[in-house]
């Protein structure tokens, strides 16, 4: 099977999941395309795909306040730091967060705390990997794919479940 996609409607738009046979490779915001991404913007739409479903599934709990961690096949594609920070992300407890720096010691590379900043721009499976729980070291909000505005009430969100005025 080749990668394939599927659309969910959320508190914050509609999330564009895809996935190749080896897991979720990426979620998208409402606006994105896979094209993007350097995927094919025509990727087939499978609505009752296992892998995509669970996503969907797992990320409506995560909306609701029922889910804090994921639990999901994923298919990452960067370099080996960049995936290690990727993966790091799932370390940082739901409604906290954590600066890059922080984030730079727990994979080993104190220091590195601009590197990781850049990985974490490019962390293809926003939400399932919390980035946006990375915050600048003096606390202030920065950089993340979905704006700021959406990094607030994420955080926000996990800690008082409210909605997004922005939809």
């Amino acid at each position: 099977m080749t990668d394939r996609q599927c659309l969910f409607d959320t508190p914050i738009g509609t999330l564009t999941l895809i996935a190749s046979d080896e897991g979720v490779t990426h979620v998208l915001f409402d606006g994105q395309t896979p094209g993007q991404f350097g995927l094919a913007n025509d990727l087939p739409v499978i609505d009752d795909d296992p892998v995509l479903s669970a996503a969907g599934a797992q990320i409506h709990e995560y909306f609701a306040g029922d889910r804090k961690d994921f639990d999901l096949p994923l298919d990452l594609h960067g370099t080996e730091f960049q995936v290690a920070a990727w993966r790091s992300l799932a370390s940082v407890p739901y409604g906290e967060t954590t600066s890059y720096g922080e984030q730079a010691e727990r994979i080993g590379r104190p220091g590195a705390f601009r590197a990781v900043g850049a990985a974490n721009g490019k962390n293809p499976v926003p939400i399932i990997l919390p980035c946006h729980r990375i915050v600048g070291a003096n606390g202030s909000l920065t950089g993340f794919a979905g704006g700021l505005e959406l990094k607030q009430w994420l955080l926000s969100m996990e800690q008082n479940q409210q909605s997004f005025p922005g939809v």
